[in-house]
């Protein structure tokens, strides 16, 4: 047991790296307690299919030299880089639906209400925490914890070590990069028909205070906008949530051809 006990540090600390920056999970209406013990229990469970990896070569030479200790740290930090990336690249694919909802917040007069997201952990306007909790619903409904451990976690003990990342920077930073191009086409493309239609709105209401200046526009164009605005987000959210799930599922595509991109050293071989 004790000689499976640094491969077991190194899958714990992978996971709770990845539940400490993971959407969902890394709420502080979470316990610590209790994301510390699901890393644990997410470790345990990937221990037996993950002792093919020869963690005495991993960290050379004396269990008992000072270099090994440094080695293991490093192998630590390393692990926990691994985590972080992946937990870090699906809370960007979740910033799309709030930073939808900013898009078209300030056109349908929600500009100033903002509250505090404790999803995101920051100050959201309305809209933007709206579709962020229809997104968490639309998470859940796809089984997307278990898609997050198995695609998340799961492959990367299969595919991804520290050396492997070391060499494979590319490949993290293009993917990374590619999720924030992502992040913007993504929310601009679910906003495109509520920001489209109250542009649209504001239009026709500067003309009709031209051909009527008697009408008080900032008394009766507000009202206007946030109906429109309301009305539309009903007729399209069965649109919306397809268009939620397919940014989920999006992310978690993107972080498997990552792992065939840099997981060419396997655990075990590496």
């Amino acid at each position: 047991m004790l000689a499976g006990a640094p491969l077991f540090l190194l899958l714990a600390v992978r996971a709770l790296a990845m539940i400490e920056t993971a959407p969902l999970l890394s709420s502080d209406s979470n316990p610590q307690v209790a994301r510390i013990a699901l890393a644990g229990f997410t470790a345990y469970a990937a221990f037996p299919g993950a002792q093919a990896i020869d963690t005495a070569a991993l960290l050379g030479g004396d269990p008992g030299g000072v270099m090994v200790s440094l080695n293991f740290l490093g192998l630590l930090a390393g692990e926990a880089l691994i985590g972080i990336i992946m937990g870090f690249f699906m809370l960007i694919i979740f910033s799309t639906f709030s930073t939808a909802g900013q898009f078209f917040s300030l056109q349908m007069g929600f500009g100033a209400s903002e509250t505090f997201d404790p999803l995101s952990q920051i100050e959201n306007p309305l809209m933007g925490q709206f579709l962020n909790l229809a997104a968490m619903l639309v998470f859940l409904t796809i089984n997307g914890f278990t898609t997050l451990f198995h695609t998340g976690f799961w492959r990367s003990v299969q595919s991804i070590n520290v050396s492997a990342l070391a060499n494979g920077r590319e490949a993290v930073a293009g993917m990374l990069v590619a999720g924030l191009a992502r992040l913007f086409l993504d929310a601009m493309i679910i906003s495109l028909p509520i920001l489209g239609t109250l542009f649209l709105t504001s239009l026709t209401t500067g003309l009709i205070s031209k051909a009527a200046p008697q009408v008080n526009i900032l008394t009766e164009g507000f009202p206007i906008s946030i109906t429109v605005a309301f009305m539309l987000i009903l007729a399209t959210m069965p649109m919306m949530i397809e268009a939620f799930s397919r940014v989920i599922n999006s992310g978690f595509d993107m972080i498997q051809s990552l792992y065939l991109q840099i997981g060419s050293r396997i655990l075990g071989g590496a």
